[in-house]
């Protein structure tokens, strides 16, 4: 690396070659594991198309994402914690206006009411903020998985109005086992461990003039919030779900049982950067 112009690049590239060797003396490979991970790697290659994206997956059971993530926002100021982008994040979602429902027409499921609020460190309103939201369904699908969901179903964005609010409406998402049909469910498999994470949804929140907050919000009462198969969750990060009987709370016109979650973001003072989706 020593020809090379990019200092960083070779701060990298160093790095991994010492390391990617140390473990190889540490373990003391033999040519049949060697070339067993290089078939791994071809298989985890090969399992990506347009809509699953298993090199991502990969990062993710391995901890790597939230590793990544906890590196770039670990400082103990008041932001919100980030949390891991997925394999499910997808670009050009819906643009709603506050108040609508990203959940199409028919959708099962219990109806999910959410609000919040986008503020600076000093609790002052972030207006215009871009929060795009994305989440499994029900059944725990997204709806790239599920042939009987509508393209871009549970998913769409919104803009923060003048006080930093955003609001609307959609179904509570399921846990749902990661997919296992390629060879990082086969790695979990020899692992023993469970493929599965607790409910959540996904936020991506963009602001001129701050970092860009990739974050998710879990349910409360969720399972697997102690072992999230991708170690994603961070208590701060857990909201309550709370259910409201037909006829009581906020919404008690709607006329069925449904549940409510409130949540703040709160960003750093940064420039904006846009995540590359996994898939299309």
């Amino acid at each position: 690396m020593s020809g090379t112009q990019d200092s960083r690049l070779k701060e990298i590239v160093d790095a991994l070659v010492d390391h990617g060797h140390a473990f190889l003396k540490q373990v003391r490979l033999t040519d049949e594991e060697f070339e067993k991970g290089l078939a791994f790697l071809k298989d985890v290659g090969q399992a990506c198309n347009d809509k699953h994206n298993e090199v991502v997956l990969l990062a993710d059971a391995l901890g790597f994402s939230t590793l990544v993530a906890l590196l770039n926002n670990s400082d103990a100021s008041e932001r919100t914690p980030s949390a891991l982008l997925g394999p499910f994040y997808r670009a050009r979602s819906p643009a709603y206006e506050n108040g609508q429902c990203i959940a199409c027409e028919g959708s099962p499921g219990s109806p999910l009411f959410v609000r919040g609020r986008v503020l600076d460190k000093r609790g002052h309103p972030v207006p215009n903020a871009k929060v795009d939201v994305w989440q499994a369904s029900p059944v725990g699908l997204y709806e790239n998985q599920d042939a009987s969901q509508p393209d871009m179903n549970l998913r769409g964005h919104f803009h923060t109005d003048a006080s930093g609010a955003f609001r609307f409406r959609s179904v509570r998402p399921a846990g749902y086992p990661v997919p296992t049909d390629g060879p990082v469910g086969t790695l979990l498999e020899l692992q023993q461990r469970h493929p599965y994470r607790p409910a959540h949804l996904h936020f991506a929140i963009f602001a001129e003039g701050y970092a860009t907050l990739v974050s998710q919000v879990f349910a409360d009462d969720s399972e697997h919030l102690e072992s999230d198969v991708v170690f994603g969750v961070n208590r701060r990060l857990v909201g309550v779900f709370e259910r409201h009987e037909n006829g009581s709370g906020p919404h008690a016109e709607f006329g069925k049982a449904y549940y409510t979650l409130e949540f703040d973001f709160v960003l750093a003072e940064g420039t904006p950067t846009y995540p590359t989706p996994p898939i299309q």
